[in-house]
């Protein structure tokens, strides 16, 4: 289930080309409607937490799948540009409710390695990251000459939702089996005011916020851009589309090592060196220029961030109290998704003004590094909660 939502989020990458080629539009346009993806992934993750208030979370996991299959035939069915839009929010909707309902239930499953169940389950999400380019490719290859058999569809980027809808359909219905047979745990039955939760554990939402916000914020802009800044480097189309099958392929290691890692280190420090080491990785990306080279930063990159989602995960999910978990998780979900949304957005509105991609990220890059170097000094003061 987490594959297909997070699916859900990353095809609109490898396919932000084809969009300016069917829609005759610009890269900011494009920009555009991959930031709604993710802020509409963050536009439920609040009232998700309400509603966890009051419905069980494998119950709330179920009814994501039923708006994603709905979302894919929106998306699917889109003719112009507004449309596509709409269908963008809507696969957002689906990917930000499961991942609040979602996450608080896998760590209470596992409450005694909460680093390692999360490794798994980002693990699970991160090989959609890894098939998302190759699964587009052959989509596009093969698309051609199904489009002139099915009335529905008038292009072969429209039969990618399509297959994303029909699977989703499938793995719904076996979750809904999977969950009737399973003990599943009562962890969050206290968790009944969001508002109160937000109040009492607002350092350690706001502490997550901020370390991902502004830092999904530059990968946001990175990744859903990667296959035309990979272009702009003088790579071939189809080397920079498969360029993100490097980045996203280097999380799958990432999320299981990090995951473990995170229970066995300090976890504060180890996310703030998982912190540099992004921001370094970032700087040099913009100074690369050969194929070789590219694919090593490209790799270095690719592990560097996917090792702070599970290790942020694993620290927000056990520093939070039982009573407050769900509530105050969707608090943090909501803030930080809404932050790095914006990414994709800046970055085609100033590639479209005149600068180039390199110059673009390495600002980023610095603007972030002063980020870490506050965060840094918040946790030598002993500020950070822990």
């Amino acid at each position: 289930m987490v594959l297909l939502v997070n699916l859900a989020r990353v095809v609109f990458a490898p396919l932000l080309g084809e969009f300016i080629l069917f829609f005759e539009v610009d890269r900011a346009t494009v920009g555009i409607v991959a930031t709604l993806v993710w802020l509409g992934s963050a536009a439920l993750r609040v009232p998700t937490g309400w509603l966890l208030t009051r419905v069980p979370r494998h119950r709330v996991v179920l009814g994501t799948g039923v708006v994603l299959v709905v979302a894919s035939g929106v998306t699917a069915s889109a003719t112009t540009i507004e449309a596509l839009m709409v269908g963008a929010v809507s696969m957002g909707l689906a990917s930000g409710a499961y991942f609040v309902a979602a996450n608080p239930l896998v760590s209470e499953l596992f409450p005694d390695r909460v680093g390692r169940a999360m490794g798994i389950h980002g693990t699970a999400s991160q090989l959609a990251a890894v098939g998302v380019a190759p699964f587009v490719t052959l989509v596009l290859a093969v698309g051609p000459d199904l489009v002139d058999r099915l009335p529905f569809v008038s292009a072969a980027w429209q039969l990618v939702f399509v297959c994303v809808g029909l699977a989703a359909a499938v793995v719904t219905l076996a979750l809904f089996v999977t969950a009737r047979s399973t003990d599943l745990p009562d962890a969050g039955a206290a968790d009944r005011d969001l508002l109160g939760a937000a109040r009492t554990e607002w350092r350690v939402v706001l502490t997550g916020i901020v370390i991902l916000g502004f830092t999904g914020f530059v990968w946001q802009g990175l990744f859903n851009f990667y296959e035309l800044y990979m272009v702009s480097k003088g790579l071939p189309a189809t080397t920079a589309r498969n360029m993100l099958t490097v980045v996203f392929g280097a999380g799958v290691p990432a999320f299981f090592l990090s995951g473990r890692l995170a229970d066995k280190l300090p976890r504060i420090p180890y996310i703030l060196g998982v912190l540099v080491s992004f921001v370094v990785s970032v700087f040099v990306l913009t100074m690369t220029t050969s194929l070789v080279g590219l694919i090593v930063v490209t790799a270095v990159v690719g592990y560097v961030i996917h090792s702070l989602f599970p290790a942020l995960d694993a620290y927000l999910l056990d520093t939070l109290p039982d009573e407050s978990r769900g509530s105050a998780y969707s608090v943090y979900s909501f803030g930080m998704m809404i932050f790095q949304a914006s990414g994709s957005g800046a970055v085609g509105t100033l590639t479209d003004v005149g600068y180039a991609f390199d110059e673009v990220f390495f600002w980023f890059s610095v603007g972030l590094a002063v980020v870490v170097a506050g965060l840094i000094a918040l946790q030598h003061a002993g500020r950070i909660p822990n």
